[in-house]
């Protein structure tokens, strides 16, 4: 620094930070620490994941495994990620060029989203969304053209001709989550024969987060994009080890899809982590050839959370809106006090004692989902047995587990 320069307070800044801020998950994750409430904010299991998977990875710290491993994934990660779309879905894909693994899912879409639009052009979504598209959005000087997901009787659903309406000659890409967070949505087939038409009638890439692949309930089934008539080309197929085996904090994804579109994608990626997680890769690779009965049983739990974290929040008065896949449900605040699922989550922790999440904070449309907010089942049953308790009254609110 040149003498006599004085240091702008906080360090030089980014115009692409203002966006960003601080999101609501650190705040109120922190406001649960201060607080000692139970977080079903944040979608984190309470246990870990198959212990095959962990004692791999035991013996790969133990072994050596500790260097870079190659820019597109460990080969064995990558192989099995071949087998594991070839025997679920009928999907072939080459693991040498058409499968990348990335440090997470999320930078998979970031990677995506830099890879294929340049600054001023647009992306197309549903509202609301996961807050980490933004934020990729917005680093990469995108707009992010949102199409609401409106509450019906009992699911949420869009109408078509507005997904038609939110392409413009600027839209470069389509960003899809299904299973859907925060809602919980499966798209149908219906609706996914719908999205594939917008993108080939636009010519537009299609990014899908499928993290959420392996856990739907109640008949729900996820149908990749991908495979719908000429899509394959033009689909870039995102998951990761996290959801599915109960491995949040290994932070290993992976995306698959043409060669063409991978290589892109890679270019990106190497920029931004390079490679990652070279001891966990080959413990994923275990997962997916060798665990999914776990993982059956794994959505029998999440299936069985979920019903029993509905039923207490609707004996405590609220609305539940039972979710198709995922990690958490919808609730309706309008009947509470206060009414407003903002207020009515900033003042939980300090007057019940849990964490929740106003769905509208996932959304630009806020006005539509004010009186919604999510709230995690990807927990203990006696932890959800004591929330629901909580929030139906104050003075069970700091109960003793």
């Amino acid at each position: 620094m040149r003498r006599g320069a004085t240091a702008p307070p906080g360090g030089p800044r980014a115009a692409r930070r203002a966006a960003l801020g601080t999101t609501v998950f650190t705040e109120l994750t922190e406001l649960a620490q201060h607080t000692g409430a139970i977080n079903l904010g944040q979608g984190f299991p309470d246990s870990d994941g198959p212990r095959t998977m962990i004692d791999q990875a035991r013996k790969a710290l133990a072994s050596g495994a500790n260097q870079y491993p190659p820019l597109g994934g460990a080969p064995e990660l990558r192989q099995a990620i071949a087998r594991q779309r070839a025997r679920r879905y009928g999907a072939r894909y080459d693991p040498d060029d058409e499968i990348v693994v990335t440090t997470g899912a999320t930078e998979a879409v970031a990677a995506a989203v830099m890879a294929f639009c340049d600054p001023g052009d647009e992306v197309v979504g549903f509202d609301p969304s996961y807050d980490a598209y933004q934020a990729a959005a917005d680093l990469a000087g995108v707009a992010y053209r949102r199409v609401s997901l409106r509450r019906t009787a009992d699911h949420f659903a869009f109408a078509p001709d507005e997904l038609c309406r939110a392409v413009s000659p600027r839209t470069r890409m389509l960003l899809l989550n299904t299973p859907h967070n925060p809602t919980g949505k499966v798209f149908t087939h219906s609706e996914l024969a719908d999205i594939a038409e917008v993108c080939r009638s636009h010519n537009l890439i299609a990014v899908v987060d499928e993290v959420y692949e392996y856990l739907t309930y109640d008949g729900a089934e996820h149908l990749p994009l991908a495979s719908l008539p000429g899509m394959r080309e033009r689909t870039i197929s995102v998951s990761s080890a996290g959801k599915t085996f109960s491995l949040t904090g290994w932070k290993v994804g992976w995306a698959c899809g043409s060669a063409p579109l991978v290589g892109a994608l890679r270019s990106v990626k190497q920029y931004l982590t390079f490679a990652g997680a070279a001891p966990l890769q080959s413990a994923v690779a275990i997962g997916l050839d060798h665990e999914e009965e776990w993982v059956e049983g794994l959505r029998g739990r999440l299936r069985r959370q979920r019903d029993l974290l509905a039923e207490g929040l609707a004996e405590a008065g609220l609305g539940v809106l039972r979710a198709e896949g995922g990690y958490f449900l919808q609730a309706d605040t309008a009947g509470s006090d206060p009414a407003e699922a903002e207020r009515y989550c900033r003042e939980l922790p300090l007057s019940r004692g849990v964490v929740a999440i106003p769905t509208a904070v996932f959304a630009q449309d806020t006005a539509e989902y004010r009186h919604l907010a999510r709230f995690a089942f990807c927990k203990d049953p006696d932890l959800l047995r004591r929330a629901a308790r909580a929030i139906a009254s104050p003075s069970a609110a700091r109960a003793s587990p």
